[in-house]
């Protein structure tokens, strides 16, 4: 079992930057591919960025691209997320997932990963 507790959300003026961190309880989290979900009102999860069991592979959605960084510390069982150049439309509620396969891309539906966060709520406004 894997519990995911997500931190560092608020509300931040647009081109603003914020930190997301993800701490994980598991007993051998290197074994484990982590990504950040999104969901804004009315839309889908969309799937930000993902890293793979080592940190060697990374994917970004082309919205984040340039503007958002993903990484891992194997020894402290946390993800993190940087945010910079923050827009309104990066405002939703982001998740922190887990699971043992990696999944990116566009063809990578939610229910790939089986371990999520409560989430943290990232506002984007003036």
């Amino acid at each position: 079992q894997v519990q995911l507790v997500e931190s560092g959300g608020g509300l931040v003026q647009p081109g603003g930057s914020l930190r997301l961190s993800c701490a994980a309880s598991v007993r051998f989290f290197s074994d484990y591919a982590m990504a950040w979900y999104r969901q804004a009102p009315g839309e889908e999860r969309e799937l930000v960025t993902a890293i793979n069991w080592t940190g060697d592979e990374v994917y970004y959605a082309e919205s984040v691209k340039g503007r958002f960084a993903i990484s891992r510390d194997n020894t402290k069982n946390t993800v993190d997320l940087q945010m910079s150049r923050l827009k309104p439309e990066d405002t939703a509620v982001y998740y922190c997932v887990a699971d043992l396969n990696y999944c990116s891309g566009y063809g990578c539906r939610p229910e790939e990963y089986h371990y999520w966060g409560q989430g943290t709520q990232v506002t984007v406004s003036s």
